[in-house]
């Protein structure tokens, strides 16, 4: 009887040991969760060249992106990026040891894409990791010169929405900065804007010409962050309250 109830703990330790993931598989697992991560952040509905994919991807801690496949986000089936990640777990009881994993994971970005979905295991390509030029610097947002230029309409009188049009045009702004003009109110609001990376604040410019005051101004950082609404011409016209 002894016997027998020294010989349960040992199978009992057994029994579970066998079901109890191994310390590789753990890191493989944890491999995979940084590849997750980084889906999420490149997830969106923004359409994005294959080069602006690897770029972002390439900008995440833990990822190296061996290879790209596809043109756009919003062509065929958008564009799989093969990140490399590593993992790690510990194993042993007495003396724990850490056991780092590198593995190789394909993230799919495109409109049909999932949010947080896993990404797939593949093998690692050959060779080293891509490499992305960085993107060109956006234009500068003419701040001074807007605020030179735009006219200054007296007390009572009346803003002329092509005036205000026309002085747009004469700055002769670079194709990279787009224009919005609105009228409401017997008031003009003017928005200028360049493409963000629908990641961080994006640079924006806003103007409004009113009867007796004329303002240019740049939004709050918070207000420019994607889904804010910072820069809209709707803001120029009924700016939205400056965060605390």
């Amino acid at each position: 009887m002894r016997r027998l109830l020294l010989v349960a703990p040992l199978l009992l330790i057994t029994v579970g040991c066998g079901v109890m993931p191994s310390s590789e598989d753990e890191a493989t697992d944890a491999a995979r969760e940084v590849a997750r991560k980084a889906g999420e952040r490149l997830y969106g509905q923004r359409e994005r060249t294959a080069e602006e994919v690897g770029r972002s991807a390439s900008g995440i801690d833990g990822v190296e992106v061996l290879r790209i496949t596809g043109t756009s986000t919003h062509d065929g089936d958008g564009v799989d990026v093969v990140v490399r990640t590593s993992g790690s777990a510990y194993e042993g009881w007495l003396a724990p040891e850490e056991v780092v994993l590198r593995r190789c994971f394909e993230v799919r970005v495109s409109p049909d894409s999932e949010w947080s979905e896993d990404p797939r295991d593949v093998d690692c390509p050959d060779g080293p990791p891509l490499t992305f030029a960085p993107p060109p610097e956006p234009p500068r947002l003419p701040y001074e010169e807007l605020r030179a230029k735009l006219p200054r309409v007296p007390e009572g009188g009346r803003v002329d929405e092509a005036e205000v049009r026309r002085t747009l045009t004469a700055l002769d702004l670079p194709p990279a900065i787009r224009t919005e003009v609105k009228t409401d109110g017997g008031r003009v609001g003017v928005l200028l804007s360049v493409k963000g990376n629908g990641f961080d604040a994006q640079d924006c410019l806003l103007a409004r010409v009113g009867p007796g005051a004329t303002e240019v101004w740049v939004p709050p950082r918070i207000q420019r962050m994607p889904g804010e609404g910072g820069c809209t011409v709707g803001n120029a016209l009924d700016p939205k309250p400056s965060p605390h």
